[in-house]
C-alpha cells in the first residue's frame, strides 16, 4: 500500500462564526488531524500557549521570516502580522499526514495558488445578530474592535464561492458533524484510493 500525500483542509469564517470551537472539537474528533500553528505578532489571549495555538513573535522577527520567504501565506488583520510556512505544510503532507489550517479568506486564496488541490471549508454564523452576540458575549476585544469585526463580516462572507464546502453554525454538534463528513469523504476521493491501493486494483482487475 503506497502512502498518498495528506490533504489540506482550510476552514475560514467572519469572527464569531465559531470557527475557533468548532475547529478545537473536530481535533479531538479522532480522525488523526494536524492543526497548522501560524506565526504572529498578536499578543497572546488568556488560555493561549505558545507553540500550540500560535507561534507568538515580535514583528521584527516576523518581517525578517517574511523576508526569508518562510511564509506561504501572510496578511496583517487589525493591525497584527499572521503566517503560515510553507515548509512545514509541505514536509507534513509528504508524510501522508492530513493538515486543518485555520485562516481569513485572504490567507485562503494565497494557500490556494501554492496547494491548488487543499480543500476550502467556509463557516457560516446563522445570522448577522448571532454574530454579533457572539462577539459581544466572548469579551475578548473592545467596542471598537467589535465594530470593525462586525463590518469585516460582510466582507469576508463575499467570499464563500470560492470555497469547496460552506457549513452553516448554529449547532455545534451538527456543524461538527458536517466537518467530519467531508473530511472522511475527501479521504475516500478516487484519485487519492487509486494511489493507495494500486497494487490491489491492479490484482483484482
Amino acid at each position: 500500500m503506497i502512502k498518498t500525500p495528506g490533504c489540506l483542509f482550510i476552514i475560514s469564517a467572519p469572527s464569531g462564526a465559531g470557527k475557533t470551537s468548532l475547529v478545537r472539537v473536530l481535533l479531538q474528533s479522532g480522525l488523526n488531524l494536524s492543526l497548522s500553528t501560524s506565526h504572529t505578532t498578536r499578543p497572546p489571549r488568556n488560555g493561549e500557549i505558545d507553540g500550540r495555538d500560535y507561534h507568538f513573535v515580535t514583528e521584527q522577527k516576523f518581517k525578517q521570516m517574511l523576508f526569508d520567504g518562510e511564509f506561504v501565506e501572510s496578511a496583517e488583520v487589525y493591525g497584527n502580522l499572521y503566517g503560515t510556512s510553507q515548509h512545514w505544510l509541505s514536509e507534513t503532507m509528504s508524510f501522508g499526514q492530513d493538515i486543518l489550517l485555520e485562516i481569513d479568506c485572504q490567507g485562503a486564496k494565497q494557500i490556494k495558488q501554492i496547494f491548488p488541490h487543499s480543500i476550502g471549508i467556509f463557516i457560516l454564523p446563522p445570522s448577522v445578530e448571532a454574530l454579533a452576540t457572539r462577539l459581544k458575549t466572548r469579551a475578548q476585544d473592545n467596542h471598537e474592535v467589535i465594530q470593525k469585526r462586525l463590518a469585516a463580516a460582510r466582507e469576508e462572507i463575499s467570499h464563500v464561492a470560492e470555497f469547496d464546502y460552506v457549513i452553516v453554525n448554529s449547532k455545534l454538534d451538527e456543524a461538527l458533524n458536517d466537518l467530519i463528513c467531508i473530511v472522511k469523504a475527501e479521504r475516500l476521493r478516487k484519485e487519492r484510493q487509486m494511489i493507495t491501493y494500486k497494487a490491489l486494483v491492479t490484482q483484482l482487475s
